[in-house]
């Protein structure tokens, strides 16, 4: 750059509004391409929104703390979001009162699936100790998860890097794997997909049905709170 441009860029990069301002622009921009490629895996809209910024924040050398100072008004929004999804879900309780052992069974079988699934992915890897603790809670929304670490001897940043890989990897995959296995009910579709990929996987449930969606938020949560309850028990077996 130029210094004159690089003295504007140094001067707009310090105010927080460009970041909000480029986040939401980079999504909406994704967005688009999304529905344009109806649909298109790999054109998941938070994989080209978080490809594109990190370019940005690589290629302008401006650090994370820089541009979360902005984008953390973004992030407010997460817990009025989670708590909204109970509204589609009360639309579905004479479905979910109709299906509640099924659901039980899932969510179970779920939950400790990714528990299983994410110990192996790391014992293959070679990971250590910590980081093997680290990567157990990958399925769960990331407040959670980084609680849940901490107590089992994890570390919380890295838990919450395993998770949003977790998500964004469950977003793009998730949906043509269950579509590649015959799998075409709205309701089983949601539910496996926010037990995989919880709030990721929930947004991108969301996008196929409002069944799937309410259904992807009662997993996620469900499976937060069971997996926060049997993890350390089942580290603590372990251990013993």
């Amino acid at each position: 750059m130029t210094p004159a441009i690089t003295h504007i860029w140094l001067y707009l990069a310090d105010k927080p509004l460009v970041w909000l301002l480029l986040t939401l622009a980079v999504y909406a921009g994704a967005r688009r391409i999304f529905v344009a490629s109806r649909g298109f895996p790999l054109l998941n809209p938070l994989l080209v929104s978080v490809a594109v910024i990190a370019g940005v924040l690589l290629s302008t050398g401006t650090s994370y703390g820089t541009y979360f100072h902005g984008a953390k008004y973004v992030a407010f929004w997460l817990g009025p979001a989670t708590i909204a999804l109970a509204v589609p879900l009360v639309g579905q309780l004479n479905v979910l009162r109709t299906r509640l052992l099924p659901v039980t069974a899932a969510l179970v079988a779920g939950s400790l699936t990714a528990i299983g699934s994410a110990y192996t992915i790391g014992w293959a890897l070679g990971l250590g100790p910590e980081a093997l603790v680290s990567i157990l809670p990958k399925s769960i929304t990331t407040p959670i998860a980084m609680g849940v670490s901490k107590e089992i001897g994890g570390s919380a940043s890295l838990t919450a890097v395993f998770v949003v890989i977790t998500g964004v990897l469950g977003a793009v995959i998730g949906a043509p794997i269950l579509t590649a296995l015959g799998i075409r009910d709205s309701a089983a579709r949601g539910f496996a997909l926010g037990t995989a990929a919880h709030g990721i996987g929930t947004a991108r449930a969301f996008e196929e049905h409002e069944t799937a969606g309410a259904f992807s938020g009662l997993a996620m949560g469900l499976n937060g709170v069971f997996t926060a309850l049997a993890l350390p028990f089942m580290i603590w077996v372990a251990g013993g």
